[in-house]
């Protein structure tokens, strides 16, 4: 019988999303959900958990009972507090997870034109406020015939018009009113590139962007290792974390400035890589890790909660 440790009690246990959604409430609390009215981010948020739990039970990521990618979700991103204020952010998020949760339902079905084309409207959505999330449409045309095995003419085209889609409603809205300019500025901004600087990245977001980077190598590292365990539909989802989540840190050396935006997209692609870690090991030498891991974030959630305090 396969010793069960602290870290699999935890990761498997049905109070373990209550208890830590609850937790997250009380840090959006003290990060300024009432006194900056941050009512809208937080719902996006709510909305954006949700949808993790949908995206696990769906595809059964973990091939057990627990809540632990959700809890990943939450716990990496209320440890980085000062992402709460961002309703550009706030948005994204909520587009990309819901991306996933449509895109993965093509799997292996190259007649899939409709979840395809709502997949790309959600990416395409997302663009508007963060036009570089285009730049991982390439990427996942790659991931649609290699790992997805659903891409064909028919799908291939739906993709297109999903992301044209949002576009061409905004068009017409700007032809109504008479200007155009606010489009063409957007799109001008996929031509900006802003070398990553890390002297002018505060402490306490660098700080952050290493915790979660650890937790992304683990992850990896460990799924690399112990992929064989898994059915292969949930191998080829993995993978697809994988490759965004490095893709996405590649990234955040080329958009410096948008760091905040792009920290969220690590955050979503390495949740489900840590969760897999922390549910499935039960060494002595990774319970002893996952009680380090939750030691650093709650060290972490404090951190930066408090940081603004000592900005003179």
């Amino acid at each position: 019988m396969a010793i069960k440790r602290l870290q699999n009690r935890l990761t498997q246990s049905r109070l373990a999303l209550p208890v830590v959604s609850l937790l997250s409430v009380i840090v959006w609390i003290i990060g300024g959900l009432i006194s900056n009215n941050l009512w809208i981010n937080f719902v996006c948020f709510a909305l954006s958990t949700y949808l993790m739990v949908e995206l696990n039970n769906i595809n059964a990521l973990i091939r057990t009972y627990s809540r632990s990618v959700s809890c990943s979700f939450i716990i990496l991103f209320t440890s980085a507090s000062f992402l709460f204020t961002s309703m550009q952010g706030s948005i994204l998020q909520l587009c990309i997870i819901a991306f996933y949760l449509l895109f993965f339902k093509s799997y292996q079905d190259k007649s899939s034109m409709p979840w395809i084309f709502f997949a790309f409207f959600c990416l395409s959505m997302g663009s508007l406020v963060f036009v570089q999330v285009l730049y991982f449409v390439p990427v996942l045309w790659l991931v649609m015939i290699i790992n997805m095995r659903a891409m064909s003419n028919r799908t291939f085209i739906a993709s297109i018009l999903g992301i044209i889609t949002p576009y061409w409603l905004w068009t017409g809205y700007l032809a109504i009113v008479g200007d155009v300019h606010p489009l063409l500025e957007h799109l001008m901004n996929l031509t900006t590139f802003t070398p990553l600087s890390f002297g002018k990245v505060p402490l306490n977001k660098s700080v952050t962007l290493l915790f979660v980077l650890i937790m992304a190598v683990i992850g990896i590292i460990h799924y690399l290792r112990t992929s064989f365990n898994d059915k292969i539909k949930v191998r080829m989802l993995f993978e697809i974390f994988m490759i965004m989540d490095v893709i996405s840190i590649m990234f955040i050396g080329l958009q410096s400035n948008h760091y905040d935006i792009l920290l969220r997209l690590i955050i979503i692609n390495t949740s489900p890589l840590i969760a897999h870690y922390m549910t499935l090991t039960r060494t002595w030498i990774t319970n002893i890790s996952f009680v380090l891991i939750l030691i650093a974030a709650l060290a972490l959630t404090a951190y930066n909660l408090w940081m603004p305090s000592f900005t003179f």
